[in-house]
């Protein structure tokens, strides 16, 4: 579906960028584990099987069960694993200290589960800071999710912590250390797991003493471009009462899977591999939660019919999940589903579009929606087409094309300016 995968596109080059970001944060953090025995206040606090069975009320939504410290890093440390990445580092002003977060939250069927979250503080910066939601790409593994993988999923936390706010990265439902399987573009659980998140980082910051103001800075990336767009509804909408929306950033999201993101499968504006990534996973996990097909065989061929749901059980790697896919779409698919997927209807059209129309608002917050026209995983119509959904309800949402760049690169390009925007945005209050 278009959402940032760690290393779809250009493979090879991205792999290099994860051992090469992953060795930076492992010199940058020879002292981490001392500092964990040190870090205040702070106890792990597992989660027993009586806790996992509580029923989840409004009221328990976003309980803190455990916070455990995970990095604790100086300026020139956050700097260097920035620039490993290819990310621009002017906007770092401090080190940082970084939590797992396990929070109490729902299923998509409303019923009680558990997640976890990365929770970033700065070392510095005012006593009381508003925070950053930022909400992750695509991810098959499990532990590539923030709160657990050191390298792309901490990026974009890393730099906004460095900038001086606070910031609570959700892993979303079974990634990181949660429970069962991730459910691949559930924009609504996505949601309650990243309120969930923000109130259980509220709990956090008020036991580590940096309490949170309660302004909430929204991005993301990719999948979680349209998770940011999606809170950002929510939180306008008074999702609850003690955070305030103040600036939305979202970088490359899906906004538009029906009329941008679906065709742009066929006409080339999606590259093979990620399409046939993305689709595979959108199809698996969307048919948990609006059935698509009774068996895998009626929308797979053979040999992958046999192997597609395995393969997306949060356990396998990118580096495992693409060889085991063909290289075309027809070959993925039947006949019957691949003209599903070109020309969707029934339970594949309502799936699609319950995760459509996050950008069918008036958000009453500045808005940029950052892009670039060389994407071949997320096409920039979908930008411009969100940004014309806001327009046509009276909001001026500015595209920022970011050029002839990759999916990855907008990203790395896309964070140290939206730190800066949101200095900008943060002066005026």
């Amino acid at each position: 579906m278009g959402m940032e995968n760690n290393s779809v596109t250009n493979q090879p080059t991205w792999n290099k960028r994860r051992r090469t970001a992953r060795r930076a944060l492992a010199a940058a953090t020879v002292v981490v584990l001392a500092a964990l025995g040190t870090a205040p206040a702070v106890a792990q606090q597992p989660v027993d099987a009586a806790e996992s069975s509580h029923t989840v009320t409004a009221r328990d939504r976003g309980d803190l069960l455990s916070l455990t410290p995970v990095a604790d890093l100086g300026r020139a440390d956050v700097a260097r694993f920035l620039a490993s990445g290819g990310m621009a580092t002017d906007t770092v002003r401090h080190g940082l200290r970084a939590y797992r977060l396990t929070y109490r939250t729902v299923t998509p069927q409303g019923t009680p589960t558990t997640a976890t979250g990365l929770f970033v503080l700065p070392k510095g910066g005012p006593h009381r800071l508003d925070v950053v939601s930022d909400t992750h790409g695509t991810m098959a593994h499990r532990d590539y999710a923030p709160s657990v993988g050191d390298d792309f999923g901490r990026f974009a936390p890393y730099l906004h912590a460095s900038a001086g706010r606070a910031v609570a990265a959700p892993d979303y439902l079974g990634l990181g250390k949660g429970p069962g399987r991730h459910p691949y573009m559930d924009t609504k659980s996505a949601v309650t797991a990243s309120v969930d998140m923000l109130r259980a980082s509220r709990t956090a910051a008020q036991r580590l003493n940096r309490p949170l103001t309660g302004d909430v800075y929204a991005s993301g990336f990719s999948q979680g471009g349209q998770v940011a767009m999606a809170l950002g509804r929510a939180l306008d909408n008074g999702a609850d009462r003690h955070f305030r929306l103040r600036a939305l950033a979202p970088v490359s999201g899906p906004y538009d899977i029906e009329y941008a993101e679906m065709p742009a499968l066929f006409d080339g504006r999606v590259n093979d591999i990620s399409g046939i990534f993305y689709m595979t996973y959108f199809l698996t996990a969307q048919n948990r939660l609006h059935p698509l097909y009774k068996d895998p065989s009626e929308a797979f061929r053979e040999p992958y019919a046999g192997i597609v749901e395995d393969l997306f059980d949060t356990n396998h790697f990118e580096e495992q999940i693409i060889p085991a896919l063909p290289g075309t779409l027809k070959e993925l698919l039947t006949d019957d589903y691949y003209r599903q997927v070109q020309h969707p209807t029934g339970a594949l059209l309502a799936a699609v579009r319950a995760q459509d129309g996050n950008c069918a608002w008036k958000p009453d917050v500045p808005v940029r929606l950052y892009s670039s026209s060389g994407d071949t995983d997320v096409p920039i119509a979908n930008a411009r087409n969100c940004a014309a959904d806001l327009a046509a309800r009276g909001v001026e949402a500015r595209v920022v094309d970011q050029g002839a760049t990759d999916h990855n690169t907008t990203y790395m390009k896309s964070g140290p300016q939206i730190v800066r925007w949101f200095d900008t945005v943060a002066a005026r209050h």
